[in-house]
């Protein structure tokens, strides 16, 4: 999908906005007092940095989402004084299933552009890639128009390449497990340049998972290396993140550390279905309770360069840190990664180079948010990378109906908030993540 959030504005997904349809019917059960053994923060006084009384409040929230109907939740706060604090919440039945941890494995979505976006600028660095450098260049003949667009231009954005997932209703047919077709990364791209281009190259702003599509293919053909080999060796490795890797089959997802993620079925999606989705549109898995499907298995290589990264919030939260404090890009690369372009007309967020500059009611951070079917994530880090916040749902359009979409921007305002240090304010204003 475009981008994860639960409360888009409205020019996103092409114009897309939350369908005031009621609560999802058969709400989930309530979590009951054996939630707080999910809580992985130290009790222990003076080893976590986030005061006793911002926590109890972040526990508070997390509950509410899944009140609200999500299958459940996980938060992540470190606030550079000390300890992280973890808190997981989750609906009964989703317990019985799997029992939510900081270091369980959850498909990232879309926050996959960032560190693909690393490995791009690491090339940059080394004179193997230029930001100038014409599409046309790496892969010629399969772009049209390719010698307008830049690499620039397709890590902002700005390419005006057609938006693949949910655009294509062949790839959404995939992407919803309506069918199991095994894409190529070519033909992905194909996908997308069979739609007409939204506007001239480098003229507007659109989200497009094409374009990073494309990307992932010219780094292919200029190292001679698989995408999820170079994540390895220039990435998780070198920061021992052992739960992060790039999907390259169905086999790969099937990890016993991944999280499982749900969606709602037939009756109760149909409500939330953002305009533009073909109505019909139905995930496809096996059923459970709530009304939801477990989409947990579901193809993920609809996504790949744009959104086919899992990790755990640990691992994000650390990958961040090293991204924002200098560690993985040298200081010239880094500055071009937070050169921001502005996005939507009213929107107050900025879209570097797979890197987004987020307004929040208590300041700025800079990371993304992604989805991937059953499983919708945020992850920010403050300027300097020493403070970090995730927050990390099984689900997308668990969260659409209005009710868990507002105690999900709650909780999320006040994880960023407690995260910076600042006072959350009484009457937060939206601020949408995507």
């Amino acid at each position: 999908m475009p981008r994860n959030t639960p409360y888009p504005r409205p020019a996103r997904r092409a114009h897309l906005t939350l369908a005031l349809a009621a609560v999802l019917t058969g709400a989930l059960t309530a979590c009951t007092a054996a939630t707080a053994a999910q809580d992985t923060a130290s009790a222990s006084a003076g080893r976590t940095g986030v005061p006793a009384a911002e926590e109890a409040r972040l526990a508070t929230l997390a509950q509410q989402v899944v009140d609200a109907g999500a299958p459940g939740v996980l938060v992540r706060v470190d606030n550079g004084r000390g300890q992280a604090t973890s808190i997981a919440r989750q609906a009964s039945w989703a317990r019985d299933e799997h029992t939510l941890t900081v270091n369980d494995e959850f498909r990232m979505g879309s926050n996959t552009k960032t560190m693909v976006a690393t490995v791009v600028l690491q090339l940059v660095a080394e004179h193997r890639l230029k930001l100038t450098d014409p599409v046309e260049k790496w892969l010629p003949g399969l772009i049209p128009n390719g010698s307008a667009i830049t690499l620039r231009m397709l890590l902002d954005h700005t390419s005006g390449l057609y938006n693949i997932i949910p655009g294509d209703a062949e790839v959404l047919k995939t992407f919803t497990g309506q069918d199991n077709r095994p894409w190529t990364p070519e033909e992905l791209l194909a996908a997308g340049v069979r739609h007409d281009p939204l506007f001239p190259p480098g003229t507007k702003y659109s989200y497009s998972n094409t374009g990073y599509i494309a990307l992932g293919l010219v780094v292919e053909k200029a190292t001679g290396h698989r995408l999820s080999d170079l994540v390895q060796e220039r990435i998780a490795g070198p920061l021992q993140l052992r739960n992060t890797y790039l999907v390259n089959s169905a086999d790969r997802a099937r990890s016993p550390r991944l999280a499982h993620g749900y969606e709602p079925g037939p009756s109760h999606l149909a409500p939330v279905l953002w305009p533009g989705i073909p109505a019909g549109t139905v995930f496809v898995g096996p059923a459970r309770p709530g009304g939801y499907i477990d989409a947990s298995w579901i193809n993920e290589n609809t996504e790949w360069a744009a959104g086919s990264m899992v990790s755990s919030a640990q691992d994000w939260a650390r990958f961040d840190t090293a991204l924002m404090s200098g560690k993985l890009l040298p200081a010239a690369q880094l500055k071009e990664m937070k050169t921001t372009v502005a996005e939507e007309s009213g929107n107050p967020n900025r879209y570097g180079l797979g890197l987004e500059k987020k307004a929040t009611p208590c300041g700025t951070v800079w990371g993304h948010d992604g989805q991937a079917p059953g499983y919708s994530s945020w992850a920010y880090a403050d300027d300097t990378g020493r403070r970090t916040v995730s927050v990390q749902v099984p689900t997308i359009f668990g969260i659409a109906a209005p009710e868990p979409a507002a105690a999900t921007e709650a909780l999320l305002n006040a994880a960023v908030c407690t995260m910076l240090g600042t006072p959350i304010p009484a009457k937060a204003p939206s601020t949408p993540t995507g």
